[in-house]
């Protein structure tokens, strides 16, 4: 059982098919840490608009491996439309990033990748 993350959601939505989630696991660990990485450049960078594309992109991805970020995805689309400080981006930032580091882990141990 994962610390990280939950595949209820991926595994309902494969249907018992554990290919299609080794699937869909490695499709998350090729997008999401790489964008991941890209908004946290764009709010060290003070750019948010460009930190709000890559929050909004990675929100289904973020729910539907339970990762329970949408808090601190919502910071970064409220500090895009000035009702934040980056203060609070940035702290959102190293939430979102550190678990998706800590999950991307744990998902690679556990499906062998």
């Amino acid at each position: 059982m994962s610390n990280y993350y939950n595949l209820e959601a991926v595994n309902e939505m494969a249907g018992g098919d554990d290919d299609f989630v080794k699937v869909i696991v490695e499709t998350f660990l090729e997008e999401i840490p790489p964008d991941v990485r890209s908004m946290s450049e764009a709010i060290d960078s003070n750019n948010p608009k460009l930190a709000y594309q890559y929050a909004h992109k990675m929100k289904p991805n973020l729910a539907l491996f339970g990762l329970d970020l949408m808090d601190q995805i919502l910071v970064i689309e409220a500090w895009s439309k000035g009702k934040t400080n980056m203060e609070s981006a940035e702290s959102a930032g190293r939430k979102i990033s550190d678990k998706v580091t800590l999950s991307e882990q744990e998902l690679k141990k556990d499906y062998q990748l």
